[in-house]
């Protein structure tokens, strides 16, 4: 059973120790001189189109891949001020997406309340779903919840066999993961001409960066569709982050060095432009803004530069648009891995 770096008290628990065992490695060439060949530095924010909010780390699956480090034991959860505060900027910035992650997200007391209130104010929303949830003792309407309020559900699966899926995931994670898309087509999600979009998510089982996203998509509904009867809209591939969990893998496996390398070569400029985090704010459950998921979990949070020392963390409780929206965005090594190849966000391909 995998248990979260936090409960085993791993090293790479700290987010300084994921940083420090990062700089460490040496590349051919750093991503800020990687920006600067491509006229991309500094590279800085376009706009706010999407509000993305980590509601805590509780989740019900403890998955060996998780930059998270999610799982049973972290208790980690976004208090009402805060959420209030999301809701509030999702309302006065116009911001048209709020995309709730986690942990597993519908597992904080005041998820439906965030969906009905986002909805109401004509938002969309998106829910990062790990489907076994919807399997879960305590959640059996939320798959009919997500359905009535016309939520986007963005849900994982690392293959459409139970194999590679169960060994990244879980024991019998796979069959879990198929009843409830099963039971999410019965309710419309995933079929053609639907609203209720569902889109799956693959990432590699291993050291290596994902195939070409459309051939996977294309057999991934033929496959999924024969064997299991299963329909979806669309297949998102993303490349495995060198972050929490997965760098300890790559640092036990002697992979470190060669998959931040493979990385670094797999650069990609038009990537590089299109990375989500230009488009993106992320809120951690402690309310403090990061330009991405993956910064959050390096604790490398969006800081106030107006001239004062210290520079200071930047809170959604100290929401100022117009700078937010042009900020300066923090990199380092790790975000090689939503530039390479095709690119890799929470959208999937970005090239």
């Amino acid at each position: 059973m995998t248990l979260t770096l936090l409960r085993r008290a791993h090293p790479l628990a700290s987010a300084e120790s994921q940083r420090t065992a990062l700089a460490a490695v040496p590349t051919t060439q750093t991503f800020a001189q990687s920006l600067a060949s491509a006229g991309l530095s500094p590279l800085r924010a376009r706009s706010l189109e999407v509000l993305q909010i980590n509601v805590g780390k509780l989740c019900n699956q403890t998955c060996r891949h998780c930059h998270v480090d999610a799982g049973p034991d972290r208790r980690e959860s976004m208090s009402r001020e805060v959420l209030d505060a999301c809701l509030r900027v999702l309302e006065t910035a116009r911001i048209p997406l709020l995309d709730i992650t986690g942990g597993a997200p519908e597992m904080h007391p005041q998820f439906r309340e965030a969906v009905t209130r986002a909805r109401a104010l004509g938002r969309r929303v998106m829910d990062r779903c790990n489907l076994t949830i919807l399997e879960t003792p305590g959640f059996e309407d939320l798959a009919e919840f997500l359905a009535s309020s016309g939520v986007e559900i963005v849900c994982s699966l690392p293959y459409y066999m139970p194999k590679q899926t169960d060994l990244q995931r879980g024991e019998g994670v796979f069959e879990r993961s198929i009843a409830a898309l099963q039971r999410l087509n019965a309710l419309g999600y995933g079929r053609e001409g639907s609203p209720l979009k569902l889109t799956l998510v693959t990432n590699p089982v291993g050291a290596f960066l994902p195939a070409n996203q459309a051939a996977l998509e294309r057999d991934w509904k033929r496959e999924l569709k024969r064997r299991y009867g299963v329909e979806f809209h669309a297949l998102y591939t993303i490349t495995n982050m060198p972050i929490s969990r997965f760098l300890e893998f790559l640092a036990e496996s002697g992979n470190l060095e060669s998959y931040m390398e493979r990385l670094v070569q797999a650069f990609n400029p038009a990537a590089a432009a299109n990375v989500m985090c230009r488009t993106t704010l992320s809120v951690g459950w402690d309310g403090t803004l990061y330009d991405c998921d993956f910064n959050q979990m390096l604790d490398l949070p969006v800081v106030r530069n107006d001239g004062c020392t210290p520079r200071e963390k930047w809170s959604i409780l100290q929401f100022e648009q117009a700078a937010l929206a042009q900020r300066e965005i923090a990199v380092g090594p790790h975000c090689y891995g939503c530039t390479a190849g095709a690119g890799s966000s929470c959208g999937g391909a970005t090239a």
